[in-house]
């Protein structure tokens, strides 16, 4: 149980970081990539160890390192794409309400 919590606890590190890193970052809300890293994280964790990879000689590593590594990835996919359409659609309505 200690390494779940060791888990979360990096990937909400990394969610932050992968938020402060993007440049479009004031398009959608601080809580955004740190809640999408930590879930990701956490049921990949539960996944690892209900498969039997965890606490095993050999791949003791897979349920530490690999839900850090998911959930950063995820998040960060999720960002860039969330940035990229949240700019072009608040781009948009813009243009809109300006021609209006």
């Amino acid at each position: 149980m200690l390494s779940l919590v060791i888990v979360v606890l990096a990937t909400v590190a990394t969610g932050f970081i992968v938020w402060a890193t993007d440049k479009r970052h004031s398009r959608y809300g601080i809580a955004l990539p740190v809640g999408i890293s930590a879930a990701v994280a956490t049921l990949s964790w539960i996944a690892f160890i209900s498969a039997g990879l965890g606490y095993q000689p050999g791949a003791t590593w897979i349920p530490w390192v690999l839900p850090i590594v998911l959930g950063t990835a995820v998040a960060a996919g999720v960002v860039v794409y969330l940035g990229r359409t949240r700019t072009k659609r608040d781009t948009e309505a813009l243009t809109k309400a300006l021609r209006l």
